[in-house]
């Protein structure tokens, strides 16, 4: 397995320079770690899997590798044609370590981008200048690619100040908030990635978008021409005013179309967009051009909604500011005109979001202090640009969940589609059999044993079936431990890129064995005692001592006593084992636990019957109905079906055994009316013979 060689002086401050030697020679790591290892943190690797497991795993965080040619599993041409498929040898130099010294090999490895070739056996001195020169000139080049980046940034964020500036100066003669323009902004986005969302039919890449959004500051620039008196009259405006109001629209479109220089550039033909057809509605009933549904811009369609939104929510000189339902209500029964009716399912789905949003005074603020921040930063270490900062903080991030990690006795997991690799942490390698890195995991037997290749499968399905909002799965699988089937309960959360269209990445999760969980959770004997350890619900016999208790300090409560039966359920152990009989009583515990009363006492009566007790109340038959639905249907692919029997207090007493034996009654006469039915106990019903009985 890799290993680490840590440096005799680390200097956490200074900047960590990682070197991955990758070399099956143990002699051959060694000698190379006594060069650098003063100066560089080394890593090793015995082979060309455990180095690519490395790359993955460091992230960002490996300066140089020295890579042999011939080593098992996965040579070094091998290495350097993965590291090219997923580019990164576009970020992390090699150097080429080997005794092969033919004109094949070195123009081989050259092609694969590697940036020096050494041959054996080498010079001490050579190999040090040669990995630091090397370093050095990708260090300068990370550095001058930040530079660059935040360059683009300031230059960015100084255009945007512009226009924000230009806009509040509009605002300032209309009376307007100051607010207004970056709510428009706010709202803006949101709607156009929610929008992006839904439908790929207006083709908006995420600079379109980003440019939509400071566009959308000068919607109302044309108001810059339209008399005081009428941009701040308090009342209603006259037929005449409101005309002259309404070319504010086309004045605004004429100054940017005047602008011969720049009127091809994309942020001014959205601007113009935006600026002649935001008062445009969706039926056509809008102005200057009377446009109809999709021959208005997209652009102009968002921030016309936005417009209008924030107009509601905002007090004005001519009305006081509704609140965001009342807005909401008026916007979507069209008081305010038509919309496109994808954008109102935006606005709905964003209300909440958009008001969070909205809650924060003076955005503008806090990114005044942050990039004041960023900036005394940069004064004072002069060198470290935005990129190195992120990086700095990845590394530390990295370090702190690695000691976490190997801390804990937890099996956890990552797997990502690309690069093909399922990782386990020790913990996880050491109690399931299998090993911590493994490259294209469907191809790889030793785990398909362990992990079952139909697991593999239903976990994949599972996992592209989730969302960018929905992530986390939950489910129990059964793997060959040593040749014995062990069920574990598994937890993963999904990685979907931050893409227009999310991309499946991958997924981390932890895996729980559910026998041991639960002997943690249950370490007093007693607790043992009452709780079924299959299903985690109650004992029959706890339960008849619980519900013994609530009739005798309750007298005057009515209570309701349950009794659930699968149909059945032999199948499931004959045809699938007794451990898959063991899950489908597991999940049918839990979808009682999710359907009944949150005080309601569950316990298990049976082999394949369950026990609920609870207080009787006008909605208790609609839950009767609503759980018999919901446990009649599938898991997996077993089928399931339950009948389902009940006696009420009420009627029948405040003694257990009777209550007991009228609900076993009626489950009788469920059971003989067909599977998937419930009943509740009545006097027809007397001479029943019993299902089950109760313990004593």
């Amino acid at each position: 397995m890799y290993q680490k060689v840590k440096r005799e002086k680390k200097n956490l401050s200074k900047d960590i320079n990682r070197i991955l030697i990758a070399d099956d020679s143990e002699m051959n790591r060694a000698m190379l770690a006594e060069m650098l290892g003063k100066e560089y943190e080394i890593l090793e690797a015995v082979n060309g899997e455990e180095a690519i497991a490395m790359l993955h795993q460091y992230e960002g965080g490996i300066s140089l590798i020295m890579l042999d040619i011939m080593m098992p599993v996965m040579d070094g041409f091998e290495v350097l044609a993965f590291m090219n498929k997923n580019h990164w040898i576009e970020e992390v130099p090699v150097i080429m370590i080997s005794s092969e010294n033919s004109a094949e090999y070195v123009e081989k490895a050259y092609e694969l981008g590697v940036t020096d070739y050494i041959n054996k056996p080498y010079n001490a001195l050579i190999v040090y200048r040669r990995v630091r020169n090397t370093i050095m000139l990708y260090a300068r080049q990370r550095k001058l690619a930040g530079m660059v980046r935040d360059q683009i940034y300031e230059k960015e964020k100084n255009e945007s100040l512009m226009i924000n500036i230009l806009s509040h100066i509009v605002e300032f003669r209309n009376g307007e908030s100051g607010l207004h323009v970056l709510h428009i902004n706010t709202i803006t986005g949101l709607l156009l990635d929610s929008l992006v969302q839904k439908t790929d039919k207006y083709n908006l890449s995420w600079t379109d978008r980003s440019l939509i959004t400071t566009a959308s500051a000068l919607h109302d620039i044309g108001k810059i021409g339209i008399d005081d008196k009428i941009l701040n009259k308090p009342g209603r405006l006259t037929a005449e005013e409101f005309e002259i109001m309404k070319t504010h629209s086309m004045i605004g479109a004429s100054m940017l179309e005047n602008l011969e220089q720049y009127k091809d550039e994309p942020l001014v033909k959205f601007a113009y967009q935006i600026c002649r057809w935001h008062h445009e509605r969706y039926d056509g009933k809008g102005y200057p051009d009377g446009l109809k549904g999709e021959e208005i811009p997209i652009s102009a369609q968002v921030v016309s909604m936005a417009d209008v939104y924030d107009a509601l929510t905002s007090e004005r000189v001519y009305k006081k500011a509704f609140s965001h339902e009342k807005a909401m209500e008026m916007i979507l029964a069209g008081e305010c005109g038509t919309f496109n009716p994808l954008l109102l399912e935006c606005l709905e789905e964003l209300q909440d979001e958009i008001q969070e949003q909205l809650k924060e005074k003076s955005p503008g603020e806090m990114n005044k202090r942050q990039t004041q921040h960023i900036a005394e930063e940069v004064l004072q270490t002069q060198e470290i640009s935005a990129s190195e900062r992120t990086r700095r903080l990845l590394e530390y991030e990295r370090m702190k969940y690695h000691f976490f990690v190997s801390m804990s006795k937890e099996m956890r997991f990552e797997y990502s589609v690309s690069p093909a690799m399922l990782t386990f942490t020790k913990w996880a390698s050491r109690t399931l059999g299998v090993k911590e890195i493994n490259l294209t995991p469907d191809d790889n037997e030793e785990l398909m044993t362990v992990i079952g290749r139909e697991n593999m499968k239903r976990f994949d399905q599972l996992m592209r079936k989730t969302s960018v909002d929905k992530p986390i799965i939950e489910t129990d699988v059964e793997m060959n431990i040593s040749g014995k089937m062990h069920t574990y309960h598994v937890i993963t959360r999904v990685v979907w890129s931050e893409d227009e269209v999310p991309e499946y990445m991958g997924c981390i999760g932890k895996i729980i064995d559910i026998y041991e969980d639960h002997k943690d959770h249950t370490s007093d004997i007693n607790d043992i005692m009452g709780v079924d350890i299959v299903t985690g619900v109650y004992t029959q016999y706890c339960a008849k001592k619980k519900i013994q208790e609530l009739l005798e300090v309750y007298p005057d409560k009515k209570f309701i006593l349950m009794l659930i039966d699968l149909d059945s359920f032999s199948n499931a152990n004959r045809e699938y084992g007794h451990l898959f009989g063991d899950q489908v009583l597991r999940y049918v515990g839990d979808v009682i636990r999710k359907n009944v009363d949150t005080h309601a006492v569950e316990a298990r009566a049976g082999g394949d019957e369950f026990l609920v007790f609870q207080e009787y109340t006008e909605s208790s038959e609609e839950m009767l109905r609503t759980l018999s639905r919901n446990l009649n249907g599938f898991y997996r692919d077993f089928s399931i079906s339950v009948s389902i029997g009940a006696a009420r207090t009420e009627k029948y007493g405040m003694d257990y055994e009777s209550l007991f034996q009228y609900a076993d009654q009626a489950l009788s006469a469920a059971k003989k009316s067909g599977t998937g039915d419930f009943r509740f106990y009545d006097e027809s019903m007397a001479e029943m013979f019993s299902a089950i009985s109760p313990i004593d």
